[in-house]
This record gives C-alpha cells, structure tokens and sequence, in this order.
C-alpha cells in the first residue's frame, strides 16, 4: 500500500510536513486519509470493471491481497467480494 513517505516524496515534501498539511486540511490523518482514497477508488473499480479483486489491490499498490481485503472490510464493513455482490 503506498504510504505517506511514498506520496510525501512524490510532492516533494518531507512526511512530516505533508502529514500536518493533510491534517490541517482534512482534520484526517495522512494516512487516514491515504486509506480513504484507496477505498474510494477500490469501489469505483469493483463496481466498474471485470477485474479480480486481486488485481485491483495489486493496482493499488498492495503486495498482499489479503492485506487489502483486510482494510476494505474495516472501512466499508463487507469484503470486496461481498460489496460486489450487493451492488449487482
């Protein structure tokens, strides 16, 4: 999963700094709102594309799918899978 260190860098900023831009921003955490994003964007993709969801969260940057799964699940309150089912 690309982490605050990773999207810091691509902003040219040093993680600190950009966590306490996000923060004073969205009231979120960086990382927080990282993980808000990446499920906002796993939704548009599941409900929107044929692909597994094992390539979505590799898209995604995830290295494990179950990873994905995981944080999916917590924040959404169903599996990707599940959550696939109930939109049809």
């Amino acid at each position: 999963m690309p982490t605050v260190k990773y999207f810091a860098e691509k902003s040219c900023l040093s993680p600190n700094y950009f966590g306490n831009l996000i923060k004073k921003e969205t009231g979120k955490t960086a990382q927080e709102y990282i993980q808000n994003k990446l499920i906002d964007t796993a939704k548009e993709w599941i409900l929107s594309s044929e692909k597994t969801v094992s390539q979505i969260a590799f898209e995604l940057g995830f290295q494990y799918s179950q990873h994905f799964n995981r944080l999916f699940k917590k924040n959404v309150g169903y599996t990707p899978n599940e959550f696939r089912k109930l939109q049809a």
